[in-house]
């Protein structure tokens, strides 16, 4: 490719990625539609640092004082909560976004650390059931795949009133995915598009929600968890509305959360970082008298590192959610796939054409031939080694804070490195007393 001459300068608002945007959409006269999540920089757990223990607290000695990591979901009205023993766990992705192999690879990986994985939209696979331990059964507006018998075998159930990546908006299958057995799962045609509902067919509101919850507690004699996952936008309200119709855990996805296709439009200009929306739900739970007693937190979008993991913790959170994450830890955008995805017009490092079903990785993909790449036993232990590293790195930072357990952390142990952050996490600017809006 050639360099553009020294002397000329690209334009802030029309940058070379703006102006290819504008000629495609003028070439194509539709939107662009794309998997992965948000790649504008907004405000995120970067933004925050640690206050490590020093005189006034005294750090834990890694090698001979405990921090543990487990984590109990589910432990309001379910008979049979869920025990975790790291506050890790993986996201929602369909069979039929993802392959059938990598759905076993992400149960598989869940398994080896002792964590949960959860289904997505079009149903619960044999592949999947047969290699998660404790798997969750994602009850989506488009009710694709739903089956009772798949309910009760399930160990939680997450009704999805949205996700971080598209809120108010619905799913998206393309046809080029929809197998036979894709469209034998979700009763559709083969080879058409798919586009779910943005919204549930029997409620409109929390009050017809708490109906909801009642009957699934029937349906699985009141054993199971029951969470409510919603994307974040009005947080803090949706957060109430959720424990008022009786959800015993609530997932919190910002906008940072990966999908599998949707507009961009959506991924890049809907929702609320991840940052604030931890925050708004944790006042919520506190409001209600149930944070950390009653209703576990789970927060998604964006979670890359261990760090990542505690500053979500100490914000608020009981666990966090993996998606994208998960999905690179299996090996999507590996390097030594250079060659195959420069034949498909990208680079490793830059594929998020997961919609398109030709990931040379076979995670994204319904090619057979595509799919036999990806060992799954290989590929789960990839994503296994992946989550201790990230819990042990929450450990480490828990430690050096002087807690014992991770869910020790707190918004003290934290500071923030811009104004933007410390107005959003409500920790002090860093070096000062102050956080924007509360004065000093």
């Amino acid at each position: 490719m050639t360099k553009p001459a020294p002397h000329l300068r690209e334009s802030h608002l029309f940058d070379r990625a703006a102006i290819h945007e504008i000629q495609r959409a003028a070439n194509e006269g539709i939107y662009r539609i794309r998997g992965f999540g948000a790649k504008r920089a907004v405000p995120h757990f970067d933004d925050l640092v640690f206050l490590g223990a020093s005189m006034s607290r005294y750090p834990l000695e890694g090698y001979r004082e405990r921090c543990d990591t487990d984590v109990v979901l589910g432990s309001r009205f379910a008979k049979k909560p869920l025990h975790l023993q790291i506050p890790i766990t993986i996201a929602g992705m369909s069979f039929g976004s993802l392959s059938a192999r990598a759905k076993e690879a992400l149960g598989r990986g869940a398994n080896e650390v002792g964590t949960s994985t959860t289904t997505g939209d079009g149903g619960m696979t044999d592949e999947e059931r047969g290699h998660s331990n404790q798997l969750v059964y994602q009850l989506l507006p488009s009710r694709y795949g739903m089956n009772p018998d798949h309910l009760r075998k399930a160990d939680a159930i997450e009704v999805v009133v949205g996700q971080g990546a598209k809120p108010g908006g619905g799913g998206m299958l393309l046809g080029q995915k929809i197998t036979k057995r894709v469209a034998e799962m979700r009763t559709l045609p083969e080879d058409i598009d798919q586009r779910s509902a943005c919204r549930h067919p029997d409620w409109t509101g929390p009050d017809d929600l708490e109906i909801k919850i009642e009957e699934l507690r029937e349906l699985t004699g009141w054993e199971k968890p029951i969470y409510v996952k919603v994307g974040a936008t009005r947080t803090y309200y949706d957060t109430l509305l959720a424990v008022k119709s009786g959800a015993d855990v609530v997932v919190v996805d910002g906008m940072q959360g990966g999908t599998a296709a949707t507009q961009e439009c959506f991924i890049e200009h809907v929702g609320i970082p991840t940052l604030p929306a931890v925050r708004l739900a944790a006042d919520a739970l506190k409001e209600l008298g149930v944070h950390r007693r009653g209703v576990q937190l789970i927060v998604s979008g964006g979670i890359r590192t261990g760090a990542d993991v505690a500053k979500a913790i100490a914000l608020g959170a009981d666990a966090v959610s993996i998606g994208t994450a998960a999905l690179i830890a299996l090996g999507d955008n590996r390097p030594d796939l250079e060659d195959e995805y420069e034949k498909i017009g990208t680079a490793a490092g830059f594929y998020e054409d997961w919609q398109a079903g030709n990931d040379p990785a076979g995670i994204t993909t319904q090619n057979p031939e595509l799919e036999k790449r990806l060992d799954p036993v290989k590929a789960g232990h990839r994503l296994a080694n992946y989550l201790r590293v990230l819990t042990l790195e929450a450990q480490t930072l828990a430690r050096a804070c002087g807690k014992s357990h991770i869910h020790h952390l707190e918004p003290e142990d934290l500071q923030a490195l811009t104004i933007e952050a410390a107005a959003m996490a409500r920790v002090p600017l860093a070096g000062t007393g102050w956080i924007p809006g509360q004065g000093f």
